[in-house]
């Protein structure tokens, strides 16, 4: 099965669950794709003591998960974008949205 999913928050569990879940499903033999969009793109200044979400992260794309990520979003909070936050466009977007079988937000 071929997962999509849009992450547009900056709310640490929330984004942690995102990637743990996309690891569950890389680990079940499926494939995974993200989009971070609006707030999403702030995830890798999200971690706490019980939220490692750049951890997630980097577990994710080990196991062959794809991020994409907005690059409007990200330059209207001046980022450039990243190894674990690769700017995008609304047409990679699109492009998972066609792609996926399931798309889940989160």
């Amino acid at each position: 099965m071929k997962i999509g999913i849009v992450i547009n928050s900056n709310d640490p569990e929330t984004v942690w669950n995102a990637f743990r879940f996309g690891n569950f499903v890389l680990n079940a033999g499926d494939e995974v794709k993200v989009f971070l969009l609006g707030k999403g793109v702030e995830c890798e200044s999200l971690d706490t003591e019980k939220f490692k979400v750049t951890e997630q992260m980097r577990s994710f794309l080990e196991k062959g998960g794809e991020i994409f990520a907005c690059r409007t979003s990200l330059k209207l909070r001046d980022s450039e974008g990243s190894e674990l936050c690769p700017i995008s466009s609304m047409k990679d977007m699109y492009n998972i949205v066609a792609w996926s079988d399931k798309l889940l937000t989160f």
